[in-house]
């Protein structure tokens, strides 16, 4: 029977069976006989989450541009759909084909987020394949995976065949020309990944042997067979020449991203000395106000979307925003499209550009002050001060903005209790300015949200060396933050702080932790990013019985000379750049921001010796 009559068949018992037909407005389907390789993008998360990323969307165009190459989605099923097609013997399939991507030649997973780890595992296992590579002998599929966590692969070495760092772009195709001609060859899947570990940007776990010290912490990381000792990530030179689809898959149902998105820039300027992004993303690359006007309009007819997302780690840094603006204000509007910039700085939000939005939403702004202290902001390298953010909040008040959206952490390194009740002192500050304006509109009144986060530190940020706080010590801070609001102007969310610290212990574990992984999904971990399926303790019992402890890798302070699980990655920040700015951290000093004055951080060796001119900005 195939998969298709199977599907007939149970449908109609799952929630949202629209997120397993495939069929969608825009998705791609070939004939299997007229392409010579077969790829399954699969994103470990509900279709509503992956079907909202922007990389995916990039990298099945571009694959899917090519003639001889086929690339599918694929999706985690929910819990109702997952026991239906265990039940019914149902193999994970394509949605473009229906079809097994047992079967394809690539499985390639887009590492997003470190909780997602147990539900690579499950994908595996739901599509008929062993979950660790040793055990997949053949040369297909092979199982690759990217994205932001693949800065630090060692927590899922053993599962993954070979990871790509960096921007996909140019790499997948250079590492899916290579497959093609293995597979001529008749190479097995050895000879195959010891070739595509000569490709710049390709990391192959199974090329390296880890050694460790008597106190746990890593003492040597060895290649071998010729393996590089160093990987260096990969980036694309030119934002403008980079690949852009000129249309999207347009879902059946709702996603948590439904419209257009275009990418203004690439990296960050800022070097906020928390934010992991801001420094694996280096260096700042824009692309030009008519290339992003013109993937607007493509979009948008292809599409037929009514919002378009202006999306960047900074959006308000990329130095084109007004001149884009002017470009598509007129037509957006003459089509009723409303615009969205979701990710602006308070410090270069000018006069102009709060007009320029304010002509195209009104719901609210947000940003991402970070902290409610200018000691603690000064620490964290926000370079933004008090006065900036009541400035910027008075100027929307008096655009007709009622409402602004704040984003902090609490549990930065530095931190103190004084700095907890700073974020409610900063918040009542903001309503205080609204109803001490001049010209204050008659009967609105004002609301402030607070989105609070846990620290979590990350690998290749100047907090790599630091320890986390414990789960009781954020939520006691958790209760200082809650019983120092005092108005109902002010709206306060927080983050799960035991989700935060297993986050923690993935983000900067070592290949050890693969056993914990493997064990904590065989206890029935999958879909930990979901608070109703996640459960600690299946995850402390994996701890225990792979005989390890999260606080080694959470509850202690790196030494700098430590050697970390990824210090065979190079992802262009260098180490020296690292330790100067965690010292600064502790005297509460500033770093420029890129454009203001080079810090030397390293990201310009990327280039082979060449100077960018965003770094000579």
């Amino acid at each position: 029977m195939t998969v298709e009559k199977q599907l007939e068949a149970i449908l109609d018992k799952v929630q949202k069976p629209a997120r397993y037909i495939g069929g969608e407005p825009g998705s791609v389907v070939k004939n299997p006989a007229d392409v010579s390789l077969r790829f399954a993008f699969c994103f470990p998360d509900l279709y509503e989450i992956g079907m909202s990323h922007l990389g995916m969307k990039i990298l099945y165009f571009l694959k899917n541009g090519i003639p001889d190459i086929w690339c599918e989605r694929v999706f985690a099923p929910a819990a109702d759909m997952e026991a239906l097609m265990r039940e019914n013997n149902i193999l994970l399939y394509g949605l473009e084909s229906l079809e097994p991507v047992r079967d394809f030649d690539f499985l390639g997973f887009s590492l997003q987020y470190e909780l997602s780890y147990t539900t690579v595992l499950n994908m595996l296992d739901l599509a008929g394949l062993p979950v660790r590579a040793a055990e997949r002998t053949a040369l297909s599929p092979i199982v690759m995976a990217g994205g932001p966590c693949a800065c630090n692969p060692e927590p899922v070495a053993d599962f993954v065949d070979l990871f790509v760092l960096g921007e996909g772009e140019e790499v997948n195709l250079e590492m899916i020309r290579l497959y093609q001609e293995a597979k001529k060859a008749g190479l097995s899947k050895e000879e195959y990944l010891r070739g595509a570990a000569k490709i710049p940007g390709i990391y192959v776990p199974s090329l390296y042997d880890i050694f460790y010290n008597p106190d746990g912490t890593v003492a040597a990381i060895t290649p071998k067979k010729d393996a590089p000792p160093t990987i260096k990530k990969r980036i694309i030179r030119d934002m403008d020449k980079a690949y852009f689809p000129d249309r999207f898959v347009v879902p059946f149902i709702d996603i948590v991203h439904d419209r257009s998105i275009l990418e203004v820039q690439r990296g960050c300027i800022r070097g906020c000395r928390f934010c992991q992004a801001g420094f694996i993303y280096r260096p700042i690359r824009d692309k030009s106000p008519e290339t992003l006007n013109r993937d607007a309009k493509n979009l948008s007819k292809a599409t037929g979307y009514d919002e378009i997302s202006l999306t960047s780690l900074s959006t308000s840094d990329y130095t084109g925003l007004e001149e884009l603006l002017d470009e598509m204000l007129p037509w957006t509007k003459e089509e009723r499209i409303n615009l969205a910039l979701p990710s602006l700085r308070i410090d270069s939000c000018s006069e102009r550009l709060l007009e320029q939005i304010s002509e195209v939403r009104r719901s609210g702004l947000t940003f991402a002050p970070e902290a409610g202290t200018q000691r603690l902001r000064n620490a964290i390298n926000k370079n933004l001060t008090e006065e900036e953010i009541l400035r910027t909040c008075l100027s929307a008040f008096s655009k007709g903005y009622t409402s602004v959206k704040l984003y902090f952490m609490m549990g930065l390194p530095t931190e103190t209790m004084e700095d907890i009740d700073g974020i409610a002192e900063l918040a009542q500050k903001i309503v205080d300015s609204f109803y001490h304006m001049e010209n204050k509109p008659k009967g609105k009144g004002v609301q402030v949200n607070l989105s609070v986060a846990c620290f979590v530190p990350k690998p290749f940020t100047p907090f790599e060396f630091e320890q986390q706080d414990a789960p009781e010590l954020l939520m006691e801070k958790q209760k200082r933050l809650i019983a120092a609001i005092r108005t109902k102007k002010i709206n306060l969310k927080y983050h799960d702080s035991v989700t935060g610290m297993l986050e923690g212990v993935l983000a900067r574990g070592d290949r050890r932790l693969c056993a914990v992984i493997e064990e904590a999904w065989r206890q029935g971990s999958r879909l930990d990013g979901w608070g109703e399926h996640f459960d600690m303790a299946r995850w402390d019992k994996a701890f225990e019985a792979s005989g390890l402890d999260p606080a080694f890798y959470v509850r202690r302070k790196r030494s700098y000379d430590e050697l970390m699980p990824w210090s065979h990655i190079d992802y262009g920040v260098s180490r020296r750049f690292l330790i100067a700015e965690n010292q600064k951290a502790y005297e509460s000093k500033t770093t420029p921001h890129c454009r203001g004055e080079c810090s030397g951080c390293g990201a310009a060796a990327l280039w082979e010796g060449e100077v960018m001119a965003p770094c000579r900005r």
